[in-house]
This record gives C-alpha cells, sequence and structure tokens, in this order.
C-alpha cells in the first residue's frame, strides 16, 4: 500500500467481508449493494462491481483453503492523498481482497456491556469504514472481562449494536426486536436478510434497561450467522426456541 494512501492515514474508505461456502460468494450483490451505497453517502466513486468480484474470487483461489468456509474482505480506499484531511479534487479509489479461515458458526457467546459508544449522529455508523477504532476498543473491554462479545450502546444510552453483530432480543411478551438504524446500527447483510423474512420484527430505539427483562438474545453477522447469547453483563440467558428454525428460513 501507498504510505500516502487515504485508507492508511485517515481510515477514508469502506470495506466488506463476505462469508465464502460451498464455492459460493454468500449475497455477494447484498454486500456490493450496502459498499456501492457507503460509497455514495461518503463521497467516494462507486467502485466496479465485476472488478470486485473478480479480487475477491482471486482472494479466495490464492489462499488455498480448499472446501473450508472463508471470510473474505474487499477493502475500498480513497486512494492516495496529500497531507491532510481534504480530498483530492480527482479521486482514484483502489481495491484488493483477502482471504482467510472463516470463524466456526453457531455456538453461543457471553456479552458485556462496553462503555465504548457508538455515535448515533454519525452517517459513518451505519456502514463499514476503515476507521473501526470504537469496535476495536469495545472488543478490548469484551476479551478484557473474559466474554466473547461487546454490546455497544450509543450516545444517548440506546442499544446499538455489538462490536462485529447486530443484535436482536425477544421480549418477554414474545416480541422480537432489533436496534433501528438511527440508533447507530450498522446496516448489516444478515439483519437485512431476517428483516426481509416474513417474521414480525420490531425495529425500535430501546434503553440498556429492556434487555434486563428479555427473554433471549442473538446476534447476527455474514459470518457467524445467527448465533445465542448465553449471558449479558453475567445474567444467565436460554436460547431462543425459534432460533433454528429462523436459521432455516435464511439458508
Amino acid at each position: 500500500m501507498d504510505p500516502l494512501d487515504r485508507g492508511f492515514t485517515l481510515g477514508d474508505g469502506l470495506f466488506e467481508t463476505v462469508l465464502w461456502a460451498d464455492g459460493t460468494l454468500r449475497r455477494l450483490d447484498r454486500h456490493l449493494a450496502r459498499l456501492t451505497a457507503g460509497c455514495e453517502a461518503l463521497g467516494l466513486p462507486a467502485p466496479d462491481l465485476a472488478t470486485a468480484e473478480a479480487l475477491m474470487q482471486q482472494a479466495v483461489a490464492d489462499a488455498e483453503l480448499g472446501d473450508r468456509r472463508a471470510a473474505v474482505r474487499l477493502t475500498l480506499t480513497a486512494g492516495v492523498g496529500g497531507r491532510g484531511l481534504d480530498r483530492p479534487e480527482a479521486i482514484s479509489p483502489e481495491m484488493v481482497a483477502t482471504a482467510a479461515p472463516a470463524p466456526p458458526a453457531g455456538g453461543s457467546a457471553r456479552l458485556i456491556t462496553a462503555i465504548t459508544r457508538r455515535n448515533e449522529g454519525s452517517i459513518a455508523s451505519r456502514w463499514k469504514t476503515l476507521a473501526y477504532m470504537d469496535n476495536v476498543l469495545a472488543r478490548r473491554e469484551a476479551r478484557a472481562a473474559g466474554a466473547d462479545e461487546a454490546l455497544m450502546l450509543n450516545n444517548a444510552g440506546e442499544i446499538a449494536c455489538a462490536s462485529a453483530a447486530n443484535l436482536f432480543w425477544v421480549e418477554d411478551d414474545g416480541r422480537l426486536c432489533t436496534p433501528a438504524l438511527e440508533c447507530g446500527a450498522l446496516a448489516g447483510i444478515t439483519r437485512e436478510a431476517v428483516l426481509a423474512l416474513d417474521w414480525e420484527v420490531a425495529e425500535v430505539r430501546a434503553p440498556n434497561s429492556v434487555l434486563s427483562t428479555a427473554r433471549h438474545v442473538f446476534l447476527t453477522n455474514s459470518l457467524i450467522g445467527l448465533r445465542t447469547v448465553a449471558e449479558l453483563d453475567g445474567r444467565a440467558l436460554a436460547p431462543w426456541p425459534e432460533l433454528e428454525r429462523l436459521k432455516a428460513a435464511l439458508t
């Protein structure tokens, strides 16, 4: 990478992480649509989608992973620019792709509520930007506490998401909920897929206190799929009996 690349110096860019399984890049069209929308929102030229797919396919081949599931990351930067925040008048984006073994799907997770907050007032919170420091810090908090993941609130104390996943919960009355994007939640691809199903899901703005009475909590992300939360801030949670049926509906 050029040392003057704005992705390297300023985190000026976006990325997508796509699951490679059974010889295909899963939900590739939705990932590329989000990348394109993110570029438009952040003022970057739209990527050439055929080139993007070719880079990811080549990354899988180069990694020589055989039949294993892979995490394929496509990174788009604003390209080389001079010193300072201002972008050059002519932006020449750079794209690179890498592939590595994907983490195992399923299992359960222990969560803690992080001190680090999501900035719901920033449009960047909805996209996978290269500036991921808040997520890094939240995950460090979780690991330091012996947990697997961190629940992130926004600056208003509302539930936003986990450090690398979206979050759903089942309330005491059986209602299935997830934070609205306005809470600073990432516009996740698996989240989108769940909302597109014929299941009733409420997109809500909710304080963290609602999770103290939630019956079930689970996470969604493109690599892990749907993952039950077994513990949140020391409180044990039972798996949602409908989770396996929801998983089946997503395949």
